[in-house]
């Protein structure tokens, strides 16, 4: 009997690792069958979602690389990221780490877990990691997925980047993929506060909502006219700025700071959900989170880090107002519509010219010149002019700009007709539209020099 009692002091003793822990909370994580639907669905939906409406004949023209779906494959993973980020990545965050602290409390697990493992540090890390690791392979599911269904349907063909200048194969496929790496940092962050909520609110529903309700908290304030270093110090920026890889050369200012901002969030939440676990008193079988130790510990910090990011953000990067600017804006239409015009060029089997021969450039005004030509709005107008060789006159073209908060614009042809209307030419893929008459483009909203 003492023998027995001695060996079973000995094992209880035995300190269990991070790693075999982590192997155990990952068994959990998948063994649930709304996890296993989850990772099912990310890796046959977006092919299957992308296949589809890449044969049909009205396109999702309002998202970005949408009109480009019948053109290339790489349109599709592009359309199917822009809905990740606003509504796909934000609710699996919550599903998955809003979850997996606040289980335990539903349960009534948290005593034998304790002595089994022996360690709250350990079991932090084991959860934290298996819920990462859950996350990864469901954002490497959507990525995967939606590449093979675009590739597949449509094509492995070069990609209108949003400047117009034209992707090979190899850099569309590289962008395309560097895009969705990218958007892991905000993801990071979203799981992060999910950790934290699950922490706080314990058995809560609020815990596990967190992640989301943060997210649309973020997509509603991109939405507004805000400052552009108010904008730039949002956690969930990166999964709008990653456009910026589409340009040439790339806007990769506003992406880095949106990723380290990211990365700062996902630390910080991280470390204050780990200090609120290590404080939990587990004695105490009706101690699963209050809403006051929620707000204090948890809330007040990350608004605290909201204020220190955008005066940091305000003072080390070029930004001023909303970063839409009547010289960004015609310096942007002039370079898409010169690329483009190229394109059409092509297409319709005419002497080849270069941007340097066409000398394109757009006069801009906003509200029929009697606003100043800055800040968002649907009233924007455009018209650009350029030069051919061997061409005395110099042409010209009128557009209609849609400008959004976040740079991002839909110009819309006027005439003539014959140049940036609608008409369909014919292409290696077959019919298209005409590129000029209504293309994508990208304002960059923090200062930048027109080299």
């Amino acid at each position: 009997m003492t023998a027995t009692i001695a060996a079973d002091r000995v094992v209880g003793a035995r300190r269990v690792s991070v790693a075999r822990g982590y192997r155990f909370e990952l068994v959990k994580l998948v063994s649930q069958w709304r996890i296993r639907l989850l990772v099912l669905a990310c890796w046959i939906a977006p092919a299957l979602f992308v296949a589809a409406v890449s044969q049909q004949s009205s396109l999702p023209v309002d998202t970005l690389f949408g009109r480009w779906m019948h053109a290339t494959g790489w349109a599709g993973p592009l359309v199917t990221l822009g809905f990740a980020g606003t509504w796909a990545l934000p609710l699996l965050t919550s599903v998955v780490a809003g979850d997996v602290f606040a289980s335990e409390d539903r349960l009534g697990t948290w005593r034998h877990l304790l002595v089994a493992v022996r360690s709250p540090r350990r079991i932090f890390a084991a959860k934290a990691l298996s819920s990462l690791t859950v996350i990864l392979l469901l954002v490497a599911g959507l990525a995967c997925s939606s590449a093979v269904g675009g590739v597949v349907a449509v094509g492995n063909q070069p990609l209108v980047g949003l400047d117009g200048h034209l992707l090979t194969r190899g850099d569309a496929a590289g962008m395309t993929m560097l895009a969705w790496v990218c958007v892991l940092a905000p993801t990071l962050a979203l799981a992060a506060v999910g950790l934290l909520g699950s922490v706080a609110l314990g058995r809560s529903p609020m815990g596990l909502l967190l992640p989301a309700l943060v997210a649309l908290a973020m997509q509603l304030a991109q939405m507004l006219p805000l400052p552009v270093a108010v904008r730039l110090a949002l956690p969930g920026y990166a999964f709008i700025a990653w456009n910026g890889l589409f340009t040439s050369p790339p806007q990769l200012g506003r992406l880095l700071i949106g990723i380290v901002v990211s990365l700062v969030w996902a630390v910080t939440a991280t470390a204050l959900a780990y200090m609120l676990f290590l404080r939990r008193d587990f004695t105490n079988l009706t101690d699963d989170g209050s809403a006051r130790r929620a707000v204090t510990v948890g809330a007040l910090p990350l608004v605290g880090l909201l204020a220190v990011t955008v005066g940091v953000v305000a003072v080390a990067s070029p930004a001023t107002g909303t970063g839409v600017e009547q010289d960004k804006v015609q310096r942007s239409v002039a370079t898409a519509f010169a690329h483009l015009y190229r394109m059409q060029t092509r297409q319709l089997n005419r002497p080849d010219v270069t941007e340097a021969q066409l000398r394109a450039t757009a006069t801009c005004n906003k509200g029929g010149g009697k606003l100043a030509a800055e800040g968002p709005g649907n009233d924007w107008r455009c018209v650009v002019s350029w030069h051919l060789p061997d061409v005395e006159a110099a042409g010209s073209a009128i557009y209609q700009l849609d400008v959004t908060p976040d740079g991002r614009f839909v110009a819309d042809g006027d005439g003539p007709k014959e140049v940036n209307g609608y008409f369909l030419v014919r292409t290696s893929t077959g019919d298209a539209p005409n590129p000029l008459w209504q293309f994508d483009g990208n304002v960059e909203l923090l200062h930048t020099t027109k080299g």
